[in-house]
């Protein structure tokens, strides 16, 4: 038969619990600071700039990235500005694939990887659809490495100057992360 703690011991144990309780509840939490950035990403799969090239489709690598099928692999210049000639703070390295059966919205996975600027050596890894007949479209922050390390967010996609003759175009990246 057990026998019973002896009040002196029940009166030390609430004790304990009551001061674990009191630091658990008021030491301070790191909070995750919110960092907002805006770059512009350049694609191009034609010109003596090329910056993506279709590996697998329907027709094989003569695919074009607007038929349903084709993948798209891609290492952009990520800059600060819209233009080329702006700064170059980075590479957008990853791929494409048009994953809508009519052709109009590709599956994006790839990672921003900052070369230079205040985020050299950090990345960010960004997923999500890109149906780019809308003018906007969101997707999500999914990881990030360096100053990103924990990072979650969404950012919203414009595109700013697009030649869909020459497969050519500039994409604006709003990006909002929450990271430590």
């Amino acid at each position: 038969m057990a026998t019973p703690l002896n009040p002196t011991s029940n009166f030390f144990f609430f004790i304990f619990t009551v001061t674990l309780l009191y630091v658990a509840y008021t030491i301070p939490r790191h909070q995750p600071r919110e960092t907002n950035l805006v770059f512009y990403v350049h694609g191009y799969l034609t010109g003596h700039d090329a910056s993506a090239v279709a590996v697998a489709g329907r027709a094989g690598p003569e695919s074009s990235i607007l038929h349903f099928g084709t993948v798209l692999v891609v290492d952009d210049p990520v800059t600060e500005g819209p233009t080329i000639e702006s700064r170059e703070i980075g590479r957008a390295q990853g791929m494409y694939v048009n994953s809508q059966l009519d052709g109009k919205g590709l599956h994006l996975v790839f990672s921003v990887i900052f070369t230079d600027g205040e985020h050299e050596g950090s990345t960010l890894e960004i997923q999500g659809a890109d149906l780019f007949s809308m003018a906007e479209r969101e997707f999500g922050v999914v990881s990030g490495t360096g100053k990103f390390r924990f990072v979650k967010g969404y950012g919203v996609m414009v595109t700013e100057f697009m030649d869909i003759a020459n497969l050519r175009a500039v994409l604006k990246l709003n990006v909002t992360v929450k990271h430590y």
